[in-house]
């Protein structure tokens, strides 16, 4: 065991404790922590946040559980309050992780901080280090970890969920270094389950994962300085692009992800391999006025990592037509938008949506730029019965880096999301509060606002 296999995981816990996020990375993660709570409470009366939530209901702690007038503890608050961030797939991306950041990072953050007492600024640089920590996983295992049908939410989710609640919980860099490797061995998350409540539940575990693993470390509990980048380590397990952090890891604290590369904050609840396919699609239909009846068919064309996750030509659920792009292109032609009633049960089997459905096809694009970040491009061709064929390209979409959602986008989104599990007065309350987190002495007292 070389030395610089034995200091990684001490390296990584040194930076995750005493990190100095720049005020631009603050910012980014209010706006990720408002977005995910938002996200949260429309989710918390999803059919898989429910099963969380029945399991836990009778533990007895002082942490929040989003969506309901309970608490539990930090483990089993994150467990809930994840699962429900995810269950819509509506919370944000990140094209270098490839995972759904906030989710898991949000939810174990939010319980580190209510058990520790810690204030809002606490919360936002202990996000902002979670998210370094993942992306950093992510430019060294990816696309060759997620393409083997790794769940970067879920895996990756885990360290950088543990990163933050030991940094809340006021580990010092050697017992975080512990945590993190602790958290090696709990990872897990299989894309097998796209489509199903397992998803969802995926960034639960990793944020009640997190949690423990801090918790674990902070009891006494030791774990391989190897565990990530030994022979038999995360990185070699879990079929790691490259097998070492090395100059990855070199740059924490002198070059932040979250400013350089940013955060993907969703505006459509489906899998973001389908946003830049909708936008395409939504602004063509407004531009050129056609309705369903009016198209032939539709050609998709998307970079080779889109058909590995939409998996459901023929959905059967909510849960799988979020994972289906005939599914999302045909009700976006049939109802002119996509929200998160398109994927109630119902509508799965209208008439007007299958029927369009059948003619979408989706194939790898030759085209496209290969050098681009996955999920982000997309060529759609419509052809129409009166012989049009309308083209339209994307490189992203809306509420992407390149073209983020402005404060009023996110504001609309969270009233939306938070009405469905509060009134409005509380809801804009919330919002309030939410957005001055930065300067709350206590998350305590911002929760108090969505558990009252």
């Amino acid at each position: 065991m070389n030395s610089e296999t034995q200091s990684i995981t001490t390296q990584l816990g040194s930076f995750a404790i005493s990190a100095a996020p720049p005020s631009a990375a603050r910012v980014t993660a209010a706006r990720a922590v408002l977005d995910t709570i938002g996200v949260a409470l429309a989710g918390a009366g999803e059919p898989a946040a429910r099963a969380v939530q029945r399991v836990i209901e009778k533990t007895q702690g002082s942490c929040t559980v989003l969506g309901l007038a309970s608490r539990a503890t930090a483990g089993d608050a994150a467990l809930a309050n994840g699962t429900a961030a995810h269950a819509l797939d509506y919370d944000d991306m990140c094209f270098v992780s490839l995972a759904h950041p906030s989710a898991p990072l949000v939810a174990a953050g939010l319980a580190a901080a209510e058990s520790a007492g810690a204030s809002g600024r606490a919360l936002l640089d202990a996000y902002v280090v979670g998210f370094e920590i993942e992306g950093r996983l992510g430019r060294v295992m990816n696309p060759r970890h997620y393409q083997r049908g790794w769940h970067c939410t879920s895996t990756l989710g885990t360290i950088g969920a543990t990163a933050t609640a030991a940094r809340l919980f006021g580990l010092d860099a050697v017992a975080c270094g512990h945590a993190l490797a602790i958290a090696a061995s709990e990872a897990s998350g299989l894309k097998e389950n796209f489509g199903t409540m397992v998803k969802p539940l995926h960034a639960g575990l990793a944020a009640r994962n997190g949690v423990l693993a801090a918790q674990l470390a902070q009891a006494g509990m030791t774990a391989s300085a190897a565990a990530i980048e030994g022979p038999q380590g995360f990185l070699g397990a879990m079929d790691s692009e490259h097998p070492s952090l090395g100059a990855c890891a070199a740059d924490l604290g002198s070059r932040w992800e979250i400013v350089e590369t940013g955060i993907t904050v969703k505006l459509y609840p489906s899998c973001a391999g389908t946003h830049p396919t909708l936008d395409a699609l939504l602004d063509l239909t407004r531009r050129e006025r056609f309705h369903a009846d009016d198209v032939e068919s539709i050609e998709v064309g998307v970079d080779p990592i889109v058909p590995t996750i939409l998996i459901y030509d023929k959905p059967s659920s909510g849960l799988e037509g979020k994972f289906s792009m005939p599914f999302c292109a045909a009700a976006a032609v049939v109802d002119g938008c996509v929200g998160i009633d398109t994927f109630d049960a119902s509508r799965i089997g209208d008439p007007r949506i299958v029927a369009l459905q059948s003619r979408v096809s989706m194939t790898i694009g030759g085209d496209l730029d290969a050098s681009a970040a996955p999920l982000t491009q997309a060529r759609v061709t419509v052809r129409l019965r009166d012989g049009r064929v309308l083209v339209a390209s994307a490189n992203g979409a809306r509420g992407y880096p390149e073209r983020p959602a402005s404060d009023d986008d996110l504001a609309v989104k969270f009233m939306s999301c938070a009405t469905r599990a509060m009134p409005q007065l509380q809801a804009e309350q919330a919002l309030t509060a939410l957005r001055a987190i930065e300067s709350s002495p206590a998350v305590r007292t911002v929760m108090e606002v969505l558990w009252r």
